[in-house]
């Protein structure tokens, strides 16, 4: 029994690289029921999406801005950051309590860009060449809404859409988009990837989509 306890141990990390290689190629979430994911559940709309990191991640800020920008992680790091701790909500009914999740507040990116007269909403992209969400500019500039760097107290990974992803915590978590690569002011919401296959654009957790879930915000 100390044997398999030790084999255990050792073969852990291997088994958890396994199972993040599988949930990144695995677009129905399946890959989630496995053991060890607490409580996740693992989406893409592509078949696979290129890593990216220290030395090739940039987030841009354009649209009806002032001051277009492009920043490295680098950057994103240096900015004041904020701190929640939420509980998150899928549509498809898992949620998971107490997640704590870490970035720059999307307003302070806002302010920096300078946003024009006229602008009412945000739209957000993805590297996985495929992904995109919005929101208004009213819900943006909400103080739990976040360019998140780190989750459950470490750097976000691939699997959980880093080094970069969106957290919306007061939405069902199809608006947290992973993989972000681009912030662009508009005039108007633009429905996002799963708003255009019948989704809620307003995704309230408890308050769309035909739920009643308790609030996560």
């Amino acid at each position: 029994m100390l044997g398999l306890g030790a084999l255990g141990v050792a073969a852990g990390p291997a088994l958890q690289r396994a199972e993040s290689a599988l949930a990144e190629k695995d677009p129905s979430g399946l890959s989630g029921l496995l053991p060890g994911n607490n409580g996740f559940r693992y989406y893409s709309v592509v078949s696979s999406v290129p890593e990216r990191g220290e030395r090739d991640y940039t987030l841009t800020v354009d649209g009806m801005v002032e001051r277009p920008a492009a920043h490295r992680l680098a950057d994103l790091r240096a900015m004041p950051q904020r701190r929640l701790v939420k509980d998150v909500q899928c549509v498809t009914g898992w949620r998971v309590p107490d997640t704590p999740f870490e970035g720059v507040p999307l307003a302070h990116l806002l302010d920096a860009a300078g946003v024009r007269p006229g602008a009412g909403a945000v739209r957000f992209s993805c590297f996985d060449g495929a992904y995109t969400e919005s929101l208004t500019m009213e819900q943006a500039r909400r103080d739990d809404v976040l360019i998140a760097l780190r989750m459950r107290d470490e750097p976000i990974g691939h699997s959980h859409g880093g080094p970069v992803r969106l957290y919306v915590a007061p939405m069902y978590f199809y608006k947290s988009a992973k993989w972000l690569s681009g912030i662009t002011v508009t005039g108007s919401v633009q429905p996002g990837y799963w708003e255009r296959n019948g989704y809620d654009v307003d995704a309230w957790v408890g308050r769309s989509n035909g739920r009643d879930d308790a609030p996560t915000s």
